[in-house]
């Protein structure tokens, strides 16, 4: 049986993919990676297993209020990148 994730935890995932490909990457390549490391938890994750695409881009937000991620108007349009 899956355990259950909940949105918060695409906040954890954004981040470490992140550092995984250097401190940047366009979302694309963010999306890529949580899918390569984290489908069987989204395949469990009832409804965020259709939203989860969306929800990385609130955990990026999230990200940014915390003061991990370059504030979007300071980066080039699609790449989140770590500060």
């Amino acid at each position: 049986m899956a355990t259950a994730i909940h949105k918060a935890e695409l906040v954890n995932w954004v981040h470490s993919a992140l550092v995984e490909r250097g401190g940047q990457a366009t979302i694309v390549q963010i999306a890529k990676h949580i899918w390569e490391n984290h489908e069987a938890e989204l395949r469990g994750a009832g409804n965020l297993f259709y939203t989860w695409q969306y929800d990385m881009r609130w955990a990026a937000t999230e990200l940014r209020k915390r003061g991990k991620i370059v504030p979007y108007q300071s980066s080039n349009r699609g790449i989140w990148q770590l500060k």
